[in-house]
């Protein structure tokens, strides 16, 4: 069955989810001319503009007024419609998004979701549809706080992303630029374990962590499972493992990898997914461009299922 990818952009109207669908389709590198169906789930202010889409005739758009047409037999017919290769939603604030999951075809795999908000009114409506909010909270990739002012404080809204996710990846948008947020929260794994544990949803954070800290996790142990890349010229018994993270949109993923060395290293295939027990160390590698950098000398490694999600982000 073939994979269909699915982004989600949820948030109350005027939060900016059209703009941000506008210019992820104005893109090429998003909208590279594969077929893809708009599925636009309510009516805002702003329309999609598409003159100024990279690849026009590749991009369908379908108005769903009503979320009792969202049924797994309609979704499944406008992809047929269209041949569509991937999806995106501008999902309604006022739906329930558990009514779009139980729509979706098999084989639609959500890659992205993110919620969007104003942050001139998000503490009012979080104060008064509570239930509402975390709906599109406890899922999300990310939330983009638009209309952020200069001496603002974070705070408020860390505080309400975080009573409902920890991994959910926070970002002001002051308009001339985007910050992410930088309020600390604890690690979500114990660094100072015997082996240190990384949960399928925190190699984002881990790796963020590891970044700048590398001489901190020499000598330590780490347990996590990756994607193993065995691309190019590799030294003898090493290979590469790692993580799709998401940095702020689904243009932006990158794998972050790091270096492995095993023994055993001729029983995996590129792009198998393991599991890893290793010690790290610190030495020069060609994989890092003849650099010093971690190594993870595996202890033990065996293939394993692929985690969910299989795209990370940097806040977990």
């Amino acid at each position: 069955m073939t994979e269909i990818p699915v982004y989600v952009f949820t948030g109350f109207l005027g939060a900016g989810k059209t703009t941000f669908i506008q210019k992820t389709l104005e893109d090429a590198r998003f909208n590279d001319g594969t077929s893809t169906l708009v599925l636009q789930c309510e009516d805002g202010e702003e329309e999609l503009d598409e003159s100024r889409f990279a690849n026009k005739k590749a991009v369908h758009l379908e108005k769903i007024d009503d979320q009792e047409a969202l049924t797994e037999y309609y979704l499944a017919d406008l992809l047929r419609k269209y041949r569509a290769k991937k999806v995106l939603v501008e999902y309604n604030g006022m739906w329930l998004f558990q009514k779009f999951l139980e729509a979706m075809p098999d084989g639609w795999m959500i890659y992205q979701e993110a919620t969007f908000a104003d942050c001139s009114d998000y503490l009012v409506y979080n104060a008064n549809m509570r239930s509402l909010v975390g709906d599109k909270l406890k899922n999300a990739d990310m939330i983009i706080f638009n209309n952020f002012k200069e001496g603002m404080d974070r705070m408020p809204f860390h505080k309400v992303v975080r009573s409902v996710s920890k991994r959910c990846n926070i970002i002001y948008n002051y308009g001339d630029r985007m910050e992410p947020d930088d309020i600390e929260d604890p690690l979500p794994f114990d660094v100072n374990a015997p082996v240190i544990d990384i949960a399928d949803t925190d190699y984002g954070v881990w790796y963020a962590d590891l970044n700048g800290k590398e001489k901190e996790y020499e000598g330590k142990t780490v347990h996590f499972k990756g994607l193993v890349a065995k691309a190019g010229k590799l030294p003898p018994n090493m290979f590469v493992i790692g993580r799709h993270i998401m940095t702020c949109c689904a243009a932006d993923i990158v794998y972050g990898g790091l270096a492995c060395r095993w023994t055993g290293v001729n029983a995996l295939k590129h792009l198998d997914w393991v599991e890893i027990t290793a010690k790290m160390t610190l030495e020069k590698t060609r994989i890092y461009n003849n650099d010093v950098g971690p190594i993870l000398n595996i202890i033990s490694c065996q293939k394993c299922e692929k985690p969910d999600p299989e795209v990370v982000s940097l806040g977990g």
